[in-house]
């Protein structure tokens, strides 16, 4: 428990007819998922026909992220939505020679509730209407034991917080198939997935040299990585994935200090696992690496990452656990984070960076006020979008409604958030 890039050269065969001319200009073409949405959102931009292996930028207003195109042409790069007063932002792709642009619609709704489109324009507001409430920037997320589909869990989450989470967590061992099911039950609800992909099998403790991270990267388990990159790629939806997450750490069979694994392990079987599964045509995922919040002893952070064309986010995970263990001590949100985050942005920067899993005990000091640190300070910062919470009674309860205190301080920070 302890617990997304430009992609990888996705081998397209663009072919120009004998004896024509390149024409990248005219080719150039992008495309946004998803391409409406409340400033703030992580838009994945997709771009084809642009010159080959060439350096470029995307940009939307005030923002912007760079790109290298493959051989074939093709990138994909994360762009987070600006505010804007507009109805439509444009968001450019270019290179020095070739550019494309696509128009993203504003909302300003929760990015987590679907609204139908009106069949006809709403009504100018009168002059004396206060402006539309700036939208959110900071996506709340949550995993439930039930999983994507407990909707009574979801639901009461969503009663509790006062806002229905955009973001579900969601795990997988390397046992079983793509959940398509949940995916899909998750995409319903307005909401996007955060799947653990766990190369282990489940209850079977740290020694798995089945499951060793030279096996993955030799191709021992190609067929089932190729299933997964074909069955996402059917699907077609954007999906974020964190695979082998809290890798720093020595709780997992793919650490580099258990299992037989050694150093520089972690990051071939990544690369490796990356390029099977866009090689199946799963364009659609946003690549998560994600540790957990370093500590004294665990796995240095930079030889663990597998590089910045192998990874679309950054995500960190980390708990209060107050006195509620025999070892632990109250900590701050900022305590708790600071350092990992400082790191993050040293090893990937420009990345945008969640906060993956947390939560807080009880025992120790005020949850309930820990839970306003903790938004205000992940607010604060902009390249955080997004924090889920861990909704289990497990070591500890680190439910949102462990207390009254606690879940009337969640939904306070929420809403003050926006």
């Amino acid at each position: 428990m302890f617990r997304y890039i430009l992609c990888f050269a996705v081998l397209l065969a663009w072919a120009l007819p004998a004896g024509a001319a390149p024409a990248h200009a005219a080719m150039a073409a992008i495309t946004l998922s998803p391409n409406t949405g409340p400033a703030g959102t992580s838009v994945t931009v997709t771009g084809t026909g642009f010159p080959k292996k060439t350096s470029g930028t995307v940009s939307a207003g005030t923002t912007s992220a760079p790109f290298k195109t493959s051989a074939s042409g093709y990138f994909t790069a994360e762009l987070v939505m600006p505010e804007s007063a507009e109805p439509t932002v444009t968001v450019r792709a270019a290179t020095a020679t070739a550019s494309a642009s696509a128009p993203f619609t504003v909302t300003y709704s929760s990015p987590s509730i679907v609204e139908e489109e009106p069949a006809e324009p709403a009504p100018a507001p009168a002059p004396t209407s206060p402006p539309p409430p700036a939208p959110a920037t900071l996506r709340f997320g949550v995993g439930t034991p039930g999983g994507p589909l407990a909707a009574a869990e979801l639901n009461e989450v969503t009663a509790i917080a006062g806002e229905a989470p955009s973001i579900i967590l969601s795990y997988k061992d390397f046992n079983q198939a793509p959940p398509i099911t949940e995916l899909e039950a998750v995409r319903t609800r307005g909401a996007l997935t955060l799947l653990t992909w766990e190369p282990w099998a489940w209850g079977g403790g740290t020694a798995q040299p089945t499951y060793s991270l030279d096996r993955i990267t030799a191709g021992d388990f190609d067929p089932y990585l190729r299933q997964w990159g074909q069955a996402l790629a059917g699907w077609g939806h954007p999906v974020m994935l964190r695979f082998g997450h809290e890798m720093n750490g020595n709780w997992y069979p793919w650490s580099e200090q258990v299992n037989g694994n050694g150093s520089g392990d972690y990051a071939a079987a990544w690369q490796h696992v990356h390029g099977v599964v866009t090689a199946a045509g799963a364009t659609n995922i946003t690549w998560v690496w994600n540790p957990n919040v370093p500590y004294w002893g665990s796995v240095p952070l930079a030889g663990l990452y597998p590089g910045a064309a192998y990874v679309d986010a950054v995500a960190l995970d980390g708990y209060n656990w107050g006195t509620s263990a025999s070892w632990s001590s109250w900590v701050s949100p900022s305590q708790l984070f600071g350092d990992g985050l400082s790191q993050l942005r040293t090893l990937a920067p420009g990345k945008q960076i969640l906060i993956a899993e947390t939560s807080s005990a009880e025992q120790g000091g005020s949850k309930a006020d820990w839970i306003t640190a903790l938004v205000s300070y992940l607010s604060a910062q902009p390249d955080i979008t997004a924090v889920t919470w861990f909704h289990y009674n497990k070591e500890t309860d680190w439910r949102i409604n462990s207390s009254t205190p606690s879940a009337d301080a969640f939904k306070e920070a929420l809403a003050a958030r926006r």
